[in-house]
């Protein structure tokens, strides 16, 4: 594996093997890297000629600056999780390498709904922080392919908008691969490590709860059922931020649904400090 710290050497660098035909695929991470990470990776080396994965922590996405601090860092570990899965070459900015200048921190993308429900109402300004350093790395490797897994729902209708805005999707092609979870099914992540034993051992209600909506969805009138849902995790001292079903192409919210329309239900709660969030497809 080949690691670059500069924007300037890796664009290069990928410009003359694509002069050469080569298929890129880009997995763009934050480090604290899992299975879930790696399973992105895999993909990539399934179907393209050559596997980028960059791990930087980005900071314009942060709306709490206490929650950036604590975002868990693993470099060593991360390599190391990467050679042992044949990623080709690693990027690793600085913030500087990334945000040269000021005013790349203040550029604005016309996300519209998306921006202004769920993660978007509960985030504000984290979605700007994502587009901004997506449409950087996006332009620095100039992939094939961008592997996603779609643990982030509304993250990945986010890039996928953020695509069509900068004119890259005639150039890019969007996989998003089904969340990999635990054996208790909760949804791998980066922040489950900063869960203590006990929180732990609570944290898997969450997808407990996903499959009682998925269950009961065409049963229960859905405010009804996201009542229920709410309560369920409340009873595991969960804060919960938002319970929704929605359509899974606009994430408008349903009023009812009786398999008619395809739907996904998305949550986001607390456990203490620690927030987490998945989705379910209704379907399937």
């Amino acid at each position: 594996m080949i690691i670059f710290k500069t924007a300037e050497q890796l664009h290069e660098w990928l410009k003359e093997c694509r002069k050469n035909g080569i298929t890129i695929g880009f997995v763009p991470t934050m480090g604290a890297l899992h299975d879930g990470h790696l399973s992105l990776v895999k993909n990539s080396k399934s179907n393209t000629s050559l596997t980028v994965c960059s791990i930087f922590i980005n900071p314009t996405q942060f709306n709490d600056p206490k929650d950036y601090e604590k975002y868990p860092v693993t470099i060593e570990e991360d390599i190391y999780k990467l050679e042992s899965n044949d990623c080709d070459i690693l990027f690793l900015p600085t913030a500087r390498g990334i945000y040269p200048q000021d005013a790349d921190r203040k550029k604005h993308f016309e996300l519209g709904w998306l921006e202004e429900i769920l993660e978007g109402k509960y985030r504000p300004g984290h979605f700007q922080g994502v587009c901004m350093v997506v449409e950087k790395l996006l332009k620095i490797v100039e992939p094939g392919v961008l592997y996603l897994g779609q643990k982030d729902y509304q993250q990945c209708m986010v890039i996928k908008r953020l695509i069509e805005l900068i004119g890259m999707n005639e150039k890019v092609e969007l996989k998003i691969s089904p969340t990999v979870r635990e054996k208790d099914g909760l949804a791998m992540s980066s922040r489950n490590m900063r869960l203590n034993p006990e929180e732990r051992a609570k944290a898997n209600s969450i997808y407990e709860t996903l499959l009682f909506v998925k269950k009961n969805a065409a049963n229960i009138p859905l405010d009804e059922l996201k009542k229920q849902a709410i309560s369920l995790l409340e009873q595991k001292n969960f804060k919960v931020d938002y319970i929704e079903i929605a359509d899974a192409k606009t994430l408008t919210p349903l009023k009812e649904w009786a398999h008619q329309t395809q739907a996904v239900a998305v949550v986001a709660a607390y456990l203490n400090d620690v927030r987490l969030i998945d989705n379910m497809m209704l379907n399937n």
